[in-house]
């Protein structure tokens, strides 16, 4: 008969809630898990796109003991990441994961990490296995995981509406952080935000928002895909779904629709219409439909030029992407695009001369490779490597902003994931996660890194990650000029410099 489940409690300031232990209490493994813990109100009925309202106070234990609803719904088809969706109204919740779940003085606990999910904010879950902070826990981390609305629930715009209702979740879930922190042992003098794909964009977006500022102390961005949606782009989109509901864009005519229906509406919205390029063609020329919208207020500006305005630049910074992060977007074309010219296919996505052959000459491995590989560089550099650039470049501008007005500016610090998958045979979109988690020995990674991923490259991103949470800088050289260097994750890791030449000539800075 197998033994009950060790329970624990922790009172937060809403309410007492019962989460699990996981391995011995006070041993390297031993790990409590808070689960599904409410920071707002359900956002149905009257709160169905509105501002997240603080969840009340409530009598009794509440249980944490299983994964709170997520704001993804159904299957959310293909997808490297396993992350499940949970039925249910209550979705603005947290998970928290401690080594000593008790509460501490300030200034005395333990480092805390925030990690906010990807999936090009229309998806995405905080109930992934990959994300269980156990690892974390082991290394006196304390982690928390946000779920947050997405979508148009999130982020569409929606006249007589909040904009940016997503982004409002963030913020009310980072003062949970900080109004709760300790009492899981954590100091919320010491957040670190950290986030892969969506989640990236989430932490850069929080980075250059004024309000944002104070909430943490350190940012960690994989793969970071920022929206910045402009106005106008939101509000065509809005429009589209609202003509295909037959309602109208406002409030009261999108409450109209059931949820259900709602996210129908949307995903037919974000087909591209009839002859239009599909693919990353379509994200190249336009960007991502949904995620923060530069609003003129709570995100009022573009983030690379509100860090380029030195918001921002006092926290401690770092990014990275991986090497070929949508090389698998174009697996199944290989074997005919292998008689397709490089030049004519980057040319009918949309890549003219002379920009056309000057980045080819900075990808010629990649062009050995074959056409197929040609085209997910090209479109990885577009979406995630060239943006990355203009980052490290705008955090150059806002330090001397901010030193300019005596303030100390935080370093930046670059790397690539460069270790090439077998299953892809490239260092894809997603691949870095259980190695920066340290979950390799879950069973679903051979999906994404084949049967043996090197544990000792999963010791080393991880391990810095949790340093840096800890408050130590990177042991590499600051990305700094034009030409600046990176951590290259590879079977060896290594300092590598000029680390995103290949992606520059797209950067345009």
């Amino acid at each position: 008969m197998a033994e009950p489940a060790r329970t624990v409690d922790v009172d937060t300031r809403a309410g007492t809630v019962r989460g699990t232990w996981r391995g011995e209490p006070g041993t390297p493994d031993g790990s409590a898990a808070f689960l599904g813990i409410p920071f707002a109100e359900a956002p149905v009925g009257e709160l169905r796109f509105a501002a997240p309202v603080p969840v009340a106070a409530w009598d009794g234990v509440r249980d944490a003991t299983s994964h709170g609803p997520t704001p993804q719904r159904g299957d959310p088809g293909a997808t490297l990441i396993p992350e499940p969706s949970v039925p249910g109204d209550a979705t603005l919740n947290v998970d928290v994961f401690t080594p000593s779940p008790m509460p501490v003085a300030p200034g005395t606990g333990r480092p805390v990490l925030v990690w906010f999910h990807g999936g090009g904010y229309v998806a995405g879950s905080p109930a992934s296995a990959w994300y269980d902070g156990r690892a974390f826990n082991r290394d006196g981390v304390v982690t928390v995981n946000v779920s947050y609305r997405l979508g148009v629930d999130g982020f569409a715009w929606i006249d007589g509406a909040p904009p940016n209702r997503g982004v409002l979740d963030w913020l009310l879930a980072l003062e949970w952080v900080r109004d709760n922190a300790s009492s899981f042992g954590g100091d919320p003098a010491r957040v670190t935000i950290a986030g892969q794909s969506a989640g990236g964009g989430a932490v850069l977006t929080l980075l250059g928002m004024p309000r944002a500022q104070g909430l943490f102390g350190r940012v960690w961005a994989s793969s970071p895909a920022l929206a910045d949606v402009p106005r106008r782009r939101a509000q065509a989109f809005t429009r589209r779904v609202a003509e295909l509901g037959y309602v109208r864009p406002d409030l009261d005519g999108l409450r109209s629709l059931t949820e259900e229906h709602l996210l129908e509406l949307q995903r037919e919205a974000m087909r591209p219409p009839r002859g239009a390029p599909g693919g990353g063609a379509e994200l190249i020329e336009h960007g991502l439909p949904l995620g923060p919208v530069v609003d003129g207020d709570l995100v009022p500006d573009a983030t690379p030029h509100s860090i380029a305005s030195g918001v921002g630049a006092d926290v401690p910074l770092v990014l990275g992407a991986t090497d070929d992060e949508f090389a698998m977007a174009f697996r199944r074309a290989e074997g005919g695009l292998r008689w397709v010219p490089k030049k004519r296919a980057l040319k009918r996505m949309g890549l003219g001369e002379p920009l056309r052959s000057v980045w080819l000459a900075e990808n010629r491995e990649v062009g050995r490779r074959g056409t197929a590989a040609v085209l997910g560089r090209y479109v990885s550099d577009r979406i995630f490597r060239a943006p990355l650039v203009r980052t490290v470049a705008a955090r150059e501008l806002g330090a001397t902003v901010a030193a300019t007005a005596g303030a100390a500016p935080a370093g930046t610090w670059a790397y690539r994931f460069a270790w090439r998958s077998p299953v892809f045979r490239a260092a894809v979109h997603c691949t870095d996660v259980p190695f920066l988690f340290d979950v390799l020995a879950d069973g679903r990674v051979t999906g994404v890194a084949g049967p043996r991923p090197p544990q000792a490259l999963a010791e080393r991103l991880h391990g810095d990650l949790v340093r840096f949470a800890h408050g130590d800088e990177p042991d590499w050289p600051t990305a700094s000029g034009e030409a600046f260097p990176a951590r290259a994750y590879d079977t060896a890791v290594a300092t590598v410099p000029d680390a995103y030449a290949s992606a520059r000539p797209l950067a345009g800075v």
